[in-house]
C-alpha cells in the first residue's frame, strides 16, 4: 500500500545542517520506496529537488537564525493553518512531525482528521532553548515549558528517537516504551565515500598537503563544542591545520582563533553546500566531533564515518552509540581533548583501519534506505 505522508517541519528548511539533513534524507528515502510525501514548513529556506514542499504564506521572513527565537512563534502561528490546508487537501494516512512545535501542530491535525501522529524526536525543546540562551535555566517559564514538552511527548502513537539517550529521556518523561523506536541518523554512502584530495581545492583554501588536516563540518556554536575545540587546538604542539566548515558566527570564531594565536592554522569556509561536502571532507586526515549537548543526536558523524575518516569525539552517549569501540574519545574539557588530538596525530599512519571500520558500520546500519524501511514498518504498525 502506498502511503500519503504529511510531514510538518517548523524550521527554515532546507539549510545544510544536521536537523535538515535528517528530514531531507528521511523524506526522500520514503519517496524512493514509492510513498507520496508532502512537507509543510516555514517560508524561509531552500527548496529540495524532488520534494513536494508547501510553505507557510508569510513573506515577512527571508532568513532565520538557527535555534530558538521569538520570530518562530509568529511563524508557527502561520504554519498551523497552512498545514491544516494541506492536510484537508492531501488527506494523509500519516502525519509525521519534526520538532516539538511540529508535534503540537501535528497533534491538532491528527485529532481533526483522525490520522495517526508520529514524531521524530531530535532532543529536548527546553534544553535547546537553554543551550541557545533563549531561556535562562532559572526562568519561571522553565517548569511550564518542560511540562508542555513532556505532555507533547506522550501524544504521538510512535516516536522516532535518534539515540539511546533520547529513548531513555522519553521513557523518563512517561512515554510508554512500546511507542519509542530507535531511528539513528543516516547518510548516503554513494555520495560520501573515500576519495583522493582535490589539489586545486586544497590550494585554494591555502592548505599545506604536507601537514595533517583536521576537519569539522557543522553548526558553529558553543553547544556544538566549537569554543572547546579551538581552546584544545591551541594546546596541541604537533603540526596540524584545521578546516572548519559551517555557520553561523564565523567572524566570532575567526576572532577567537586569532586571540588564541592559532588564526593562521585555521580555515573557516562558512556554509558548505551539502553536495560539495564530500570534496571538502576528502581534504581531511582526521575528523572532529566536539559536541557538548547530550540531549541531541550527532548527525555530523555519519558523513565522517562514510568517508572512512577516523574521528576524535567528545565522550557523549550519542557518539558512543554511533562510533562504538572505533571512536577516539575525549572528556569535554580542553586539556583532555588536546591530549586525544595529539595522540591521534601521533599515530595517523595507523588509523586507516579505524576509518575503514567506521565506513563498514555505515554500510550495515546507517544508510537512508535502512531508515526508510524502518519508518515504513512503524507507519504501517500505527495505521
Amino acid at each position: 500500500m502506498t502511503l500519503r505522508i504529511l510531514a510538518i517541519a517548523p524550521t527554515a528548511f532546507y539549510n545544510d545542517y544536521g536537523c535538515h539533513v535528517r528530514i531531507r534524507g528521511q523524506l526522500l528515502g520514503l519517496q524512493a520506496r514509492g510513498h507520496v510525501v508532502r512537507l509543510a514548513t516555514y517560508p524561509a529556506g531552500r527548496d529540495v529537488a524532488g520534494l513536494d514542499i508547501r510553505r507557510a504564506p508569510w513573506v515577512g521572513v527571508r532568513e532565520l537564525a538557527v535555534g530558538s527565537s521569538r520570530i518562530k512563534l509568529l511563524l508557527d502561528a502561520t504554519l498551523g493553518p497552512a498545514a491544516l490546508t494541506q492536510a484537508l487537501r492531501f488527506r494523509p494516512h500519516i502525519i509525521h512531525a519534526y520538532l516539538h512545535e511540529g508535534a503540537l501542530i501535528g497533534w491538532a491535525l491528527a485529532r481533526w482528521l483522525g490520522a495517526p501522529l508520529t514524531f521524530d524526536y531530535q532532543g529536548s525543546l527546553t534544553a535547546e532553548m537553554i543551550a541557545h540562551h533563549f531561556l535562562h535555566p532559572r526562568s519561571p517559564w522553565r517548569g511550564p515549558l518542560e511540562r508542555l514538552e513532556h505532555w507533547l511527548d506522550r501524544r504521538p502513537r510512535a516516536i522516532l528517537a535518534s539515540t539511546e539517550h533520547a529513548r531513555a529521556a522519553l521513557t523518563a518523561h512517561g512515554v510508554p516504551p512500546v511507542r519509542i523506536h530507535l531511528l539513528p541518523d543516516a547518510v548516503n554512502p554513494d555520495v560520501f565515500h573515500p576519495q583522493l584530495p582535490d589539489p586545486a581545492l586544497q590550494s585554494r583554501l591555502g592548505l599545506d598537503p604536507a601537514v595533517p588536516t583536521l576537519v569539522y563540518l557543522g553548526l558553529l556554536a558553543p553547544y556544538q563544542g566549537v569554543d572547546l575545540l579551538l581552546q584544545a587546538l591551541d594546546r596541541v604542539t604537533r603540526p596540524w591545520q584545521a578546516l572548519i566548515m559551517g555557520f553561523p558566527h564565523e567572524d566570532r570564531y575567526r576572532a577567537l582563533a586569532r586571540a588564541l594565536g592559532i588564526g593562521p592554522r585555521v580555515r573557516f569556509t562558512g556554509a558548505i553546500p551539502y553536495g560539495e561536502a564530500p570534496r571538502y571532507l576528502a581534504l581531511g586526515d582526521l575528523a572532529l566531533a566536539p559536541k557538548l549537548a547530550t540531549s541531541e543526536g550527532s548527525g555530523k558523524l555519519l558523513p565522517y564515518m562514510s568517508m572512512a575518516l577516523p574521528i576524535v569525539a567528545t565522550d557523549t552517549p550519542a557518539h558512543r552509540q554511533y562510533l562504538g569501540t572505533w571512536g577516539l574519545y575525549a572528556a569535554t574539557e580542553p586539556d583532555a581533548l588536546a591530549r586525544t588530538l595529539a595522540d591521534a596525530l601521533a599515530r595517523l599512519d595507523h588509523l586507516q583501519p579505524v576509518g575503514e571500520a567506521l565506513r563498514a558500520r555505515v554500510l550495515t546500519r546507517y544508510t537512508w534506505d535502512h531508515t526508510a524501511r524502518q519508518m515504513e514498518r512503524i507507519f504501517r504498525a500505527v495505521l
